[in-house]
């Protein structure tokens, strides 16, 4: 009897021991389980749900020179003579947004320097201006081919699309660094093609000033009295000689002008750019002066005070070469007669 029960006792414990090993297997598994979901959980919130924010960037005190901060690579040269704009914008790629950042800009295409022997590639181009924003204190945000979403928003955008320095976002990687300081935060956008070429975008955040002061009659008096002549920028509709609500502010201001001074006489001139037909903008301008002339007729002027007539393109300020010098030349001068 003692023999059986103590070999009963023996096969109990044994029974017991290997009950508690399984649980501990089971158990100690399920955890594993747990802790691998957990860290797969808490990477697809950091890719997917982080937000970028500049202000979790630290300030760069790196001394990075005048802008737009980068040369060229040795090798390598900015094409196109591109030059510096004082505010313009550049479109920024972040992993969860696509925005314009504003202030003072530089874009530009990075070619060979035919001047020079040494060879270039786009690796070398790449590592060349990363390296160099890194050690500006820089951090690259966002790496990678755009989805056909992103592409839609940044065309939208990208108003500066083919122009100089523009990305080609459609076929190539790009690349986002963001260099935060207490200066005004510098962006740099760039293209990580494989050829022997890139482009880069560079602006350093800057608030708009404005500069478009209003005129007032004492100006126009001024400049006739001290040039002979004042050169006036007045809105009238498109194609049209009808003059916008501004443009009336405008010509309140010179009616004011000629009621101050009784024997003022003045010519209203009227010009365009050389955009279209040369007939057209002859008529197109000589009726917009003498629109301005019965306007201020209407005021109270006295028609023989007044003459009008138009130049169309035949006297530009500025040569016609860009859309800015067009606007400079689509303008109304008065002439002290």
């Amino acid at each position: 009897m003692k023999k059986t029960f103590l070999a009963f006792l023996v096969a109990q414990l044994l029974f017991a021991c290997n009950n508690n090993k399984n649980e501990e297997k089971q158990t100690g598994k399920q955890e594993t389980i747990d802790v691998k979901s957990e860290n797969n959980a808490e990477e697809n919130l950091t890719s997917k749900d982080t937000k970028f924010d500049i202000n979790t960037i630290p300030i760069s005190t790196e001394a990075i020179g005048d802008f737009p901060f980068f040369t060229a690579p040795e090798g390598a040269k900015y094409i196109n003579k591109p030059k510096v704009k004082d505010f313009d914008f550049i479109v920024f790629v972040t992993p969860d947004s696509i925005y314009e950042v504003e202030g003072k800009t530089f874009r530009s295409h990075v070619h060979k320097d035919r001047d020079s022997d040494v060879e270039i590639s786009g690796r070398y181009l790449n590592k060349s201006f990363e390296d160099a924003i890194l050690n500006a204190g820089g951090l690259k945000v966002f790496e990678g081919n755009l989805t056909k979403e992103q592409k839609d928003k940044y065309k939208e955008l990208a108003t500066y699309g083919g122009s100089n320095g523009s990305l080609d976002v459609w076929n190539e990687v790009v690349a986002m660094y963001v260099i935060r300081r207490n200066d005004g935060n510098v962006y740099i956008a760039m293209e990580k093609g494989g050829g022997s070429s890139t482009s880069i975008q560079i602006v350093q955040e800057k608030a708009f000033k404005q500069t478009i002061k209003k005129i007032t009659s004492d100006d126009i008096v001024k400049d006739l009295n001290e040039k002979g002549k004042s050169i006036l920028y007045i809105n009238f509709d498109i194609d049209k000689s009808d003059i916008k609500p501004d443009g009336k502010e405008v010509v309140d201001q010179i009616a004011k002008a000629l009621q101050q001074d009784a024997s003022l006489k003045i010519a209203i001139e009227g010009h365009t750019d050389n955009t279209g037909d040369t007939a057209h903008n002859k008529k197109l301008s000589d009726n917009r002066a003498n629109a301005v002339m019965q306007f201020l007729i209407t005021a109270g002027i006295d028609k023989s005070r007044l003459t009008a007539k138009g130049f169309g393109a035949e006297n530009p300020l500025f040569a016609n070469d860009s859309e800015e010098n067009k606007a400079k030349n689509r303008r109304v001068e008065l002439v002290k007669l």
